[in-house]
C-alpha cells in the first residue's frame, strides 16, 4: 500500500476540478493537467442550467434523481455560483397532453417538487410567456456559473496543496508492464507561460494512478493506452441574447429535441440547444441555421425573442458514453448518467481509471465516486467532505449584506461584485486604491480584475472566466483595452499585446453567426473603434515601419496662414497595435 499516493487527473472542467478537490481534501497528493484554461472544454460551453432533474424525469429517471440530490447540495456549498430562478415546463396547445402528464408523474416519482400552474399563474411567474400557452409545471431549476464553480474547486484544491497546471497538454501516457505509471505533458507557449512558467517544456510526471476526466476527449486519452472508450460526442449549439428576457428557466414540455430551453444567466438569456452527433470534439463549428432555429422555435414560448438582439453563439460537446451493448443510432437516446471505467478490471490495464458521461449538476457526485474508488484501492479511509464544506466564496453568504453596507455597495455594480465574490468580497474590495469600473456591461471593477490577474497571470481569458469581464453586450468592444491596460505595470508590452489580441479573438469567434440587425451595428461599432483608435485594421500610415522621427514640430504654411504643428516622436507600434 502507498501511504500517500500521487494521483494525476487529466481534465480541468467541473469533474476534473471536483476530483482534485476531493482527493486533496482527503490528504492525497494530486496534480491536475488541463490543455487550455480551466473550463476549456464542455464545462465552459454549457447553457448554465442547474438541473432539477425535470428534463430527464420521463426518459432517464436515474439521472433525474441524481440531479435533484446534487441540486440541493450545490445550493448549500456553492451559494455564490447559483441563482435559484425556478423553472417552468410550458405546454402549448399543439403539445401532447399525454406527455405533460407523464412529465408530472415522472417528477413525482423522482422526488422532484412539481406543481401544475394554469396559463395565468405561469404568466404571473414569467410575464413574457406567450399569451396562448395552455399551462405549465413548475420545478426547482436554477442557473449556475460554471466558470466560478470550477475556479472555486481549483482554488480549494490548491489550498489543500494540489498542483494545478493549465495550458498543459498530455501528449502520451507512460506505460510499463501493463500499467500506466504517469504522463508526458507539454506545457504550451502563449499565455500559459505566465501561469506556470514552463513554456515549451515537455515534462514526465510519474504517478501511482491516472484519472481520465477529459469528457468528450476521453477516447483520445484511451487511445494513448490502447483501450477503447466509447464516447459519443454530441454537439449542442447555444445562443446568447443581449438582455435577460426571462427570469425563470423556460422548458418546452415535449420529448427531448432541438431548441427547447431558455436559461436566464447573469445579465443575459441563453437559448439552447441542438443535438447533433460529431466525430471529433474539436471539429464542430456552429452553423447559421442552428442560430435561426433557436430564435424561431423558442419565440413560440417567449415572443419577444423575435425582436431581441443576439450577441453571440457558442457550442459545446456532450461527452455521452454509450456502453458497447447499447448500439443506439440516436444520441438523444443515450443516457445522461455517468460511468466509472476501471481499466484494470475491464482491460487488464493497471493504473488508469476513466469517468465519462454525466452533467455539470452531478459533477460533485461523480468526483466523490471516483475518489472513493481510488481511496479504497490505496487503503485510504478518509471520508468525503465535499458535500458539507462550502467552496471558497460560499463560506457564509449571509455576510454579503454586511459588506454591502460597509463598502457602500448598494449600486448595481456593487451588488454584482458581491454576488460574484460571495464571502471573498471583503478580501477583494477592501482597498484604498481607486476602484473604477473596467467593464460596464458586467459591472466588473479594477479590484476584481486585479484579484483575477493575481490568480491567473496575464491570461485575460482566464481573467474573463473569473470576472465575466468582456462577456456583456459589447463583447469586449468597449472594455478589452482597459482589461489589457491592467497588465501593464507587471508585464512587458509584447505580453500585454498578445493577451489583448487573444481575448479579442476569443470574443470574435462567438459573434460570427450573429451578425445581423442591431448586433451587426454593434460589431461594426466595435470595429470602427478598434480600427480608428487602436489601428486594428493595420493602416500602413500607422505601421511601426514609418519613421516618425523624420517629422519635426514647427510651423507649416497653409492657405489660411501659419499653423503650429506638433508631431509625437515617441510612437511606433508593434504589429500595428498599441496599448
Amino acid at each position: 500500500m502507498v501511504s500517500k499516493p500521487h494521483i494525476v487527473v487529466i481534465g480541468g472542467g467541473s469533474t476534473g476540478t471536483g476530483i482534485v478537490r476531493d482527493l486533496a481534501m482527503r490528504g492525497v497528493e494530486v496534480t491536475l493537467l488541463e490543455q487550455g484554461n480551466l473550463t476549456h472544454g464542455t464545462t465552459g460551453r454549457m447553457h448554465g442550467l442547474l438541473h432539477s432533474g425535470g428534463r430527464y424525469a420521463v426518459a432517464d429517471q436515474a439521472s433525474a434523481k441524481e440531479c435533484m440530490l446534487e441540486n440541493r447540495v450545490l445550493q448549500d456549498i456553492a451559494t455564490h455560483c447559483v441563482e435559484m430562478t425556478g423553472g417552468l415546463f410550458v405546454k402549448r396547445p399543439e403539445d401532447s397532453e399525454e406527455y405533460f402528464q407523464k412529465k408530472l408523474q415522472g417528477c413525482h416519482e423522482c422526488d422532484i417538487p412539481a406543481e401544475v400552474l394554469t396559463a395565468e399563474e405561469a404568466r404571473a411567474v414569467e410575464p413574457h410567456l406567450a399569451g396562448d400557452i395552455d399551462k405549465a409545471i413548475s420545478v426547482p431549476d436554477g442557473a449556475i456559473d460554471p466558470f466560478r464553480l470550477v475556479v472555486a474547486n481549483a482554488a480549494d484544491a490548491k489550498e489543500h496543496d494540489a498542483r494545478i497546471e493549465t495550458h498543459s497538454t498530455v501528449t502520451d501516457l507512460l506505460i510499463e508492464d501493463d500499467a500506466v505509471v504517469g504522463v508526458e505533458v507539454k506545457h504550451d507557449s502563449g499565455t500559459g507561460e505566465r501561469v506556470h512558467g514552463m513554456t515549451g517544456v515537455t515534462e514526465r510526471i510519474y504517478a501511482d494512478h491516472v484519472i481520465n476526466a477529459t469528457g468528450a476527449w476521453a477516447g483520445h486519452i484511451g487511445e494513448m493506452a490502447g483501450v477503447d472508450i466509447a464516447v459519443r460526442p454530441s454537439k449542442g449549439v447555444m445562443t446568447v441574447m443581449n438582455t435577460r428576457q426571462v427570469d425563470t428557466v423556460i422548458n418546452r414540455c415535449r420529448p427531448k429535441g432541438d431548441a427547447d430551453i431558455v436559461v436566464p444567466h447573469e445579465t443575459t438569456a441563453i437559448l439552447g440547444t441542438t443535438d447533433v452527433e460529431v466525430d471529433d470534439p474539436e471539429d464542430y463549428p456552429e452553423k447559421q441555421w442552428e442560430v435561426d432555429l433557436m430564435i424561431d422555435t423558442l419565440s413560440e414560448l417567449v415572443p419577444m425573442l423575435t425582436d431581441a438582439r443576439t450577441i453571440r453563439s457558442f457550442w459545446g460537446v456532450r461527452p455521452l458514453y454509450e456502453p458497447p451493448e447499447v448500439g443506439s443510432d440516436d444520441p438523444t437516446d443515450i443516457t445522461r448518467d455517468f460511468f466509472l471505467l476501471d481499466h484494470q478490471e475491464r482491460d487488464n490495464l493497471h493504473g488508469l481509471t476513466s469517468i465519462v458521461g454525466g452533467k455539470l449538476t452531478t459533477y460533485r457526485m461523480m468526483a466523490e465516486q471516483i475518489t472513493d474508488h481510488i481511496c479504497e484501492r490505496f487503503g485510504i479511509e478518509e471520508p468525503c467532505r465535499t458535500a458539507d464544506e462550502p467552496l471558497p466564496g460560499s463560506n457564509d453568504i449571509r455576510v454579503i449584506d454586511d459588506y454591502m453596507d460597509e463598502f457602500g455597495l448598494r449600486s448595481p455594480i456593487g451588488r454584482r461584485s458581491a454576488d460574484r465574490l460571495g464571502s471573498r468580497v471583503d478580501e477583494v474590495l477592501d482597498t484604498d486604491e481607486p476602484n473604477p469600473t473596467i467593464c460596464e456591461c458586467e459591472g466588473v471593477t479594477r479590484a476584481e480584475v486585479q484579484d483575477a490577474i493575481s490568480q491567473s497571470g496575464s491570461d485575460l481569458n482566464a481573467v474573463r472566466i473569473r470576472t465575466r469581464a468582456t462577456m456583456g453586450n459589447c463583447q469586449g468592444g468597449i472594455c478589452s483595452h482597459r482589461l489589457a491596460n491592467e497588465l501593464h505595470t507587471t508585464y512587458d508590452e509584447s505580453v500585454v499585446i498578445d493577451a489583448w489580441n487573444e481575448i479579442l479573438q476569443e470574443r470574435w469567434k462567438g459573434q460570427r453567426h450573429a451578425l445581423w440587425g442591431q448586433q451587426l451595428s454593434q460589431a461594426m461599432l466595435n470595429y470602427a473603434l478598434h480600427a480608428t483608435t487602436q489601428n486594428r485594421d493595420h493602416d500602413p500610415a500607422a505601421d511601426s515601419s514609418v519613421d516618425f522621427t523624420t517629422f519635426d514640430s514647427g510651423e507649416m504654411q497653409s492657405d489660411s496662414g501659419t499653423t503650429a504643428v506638433s508631431v509625437a516622436t515617441d510612437g511606433g507600434t508593434q504589429d500595428g497595435d498599441r496599448v
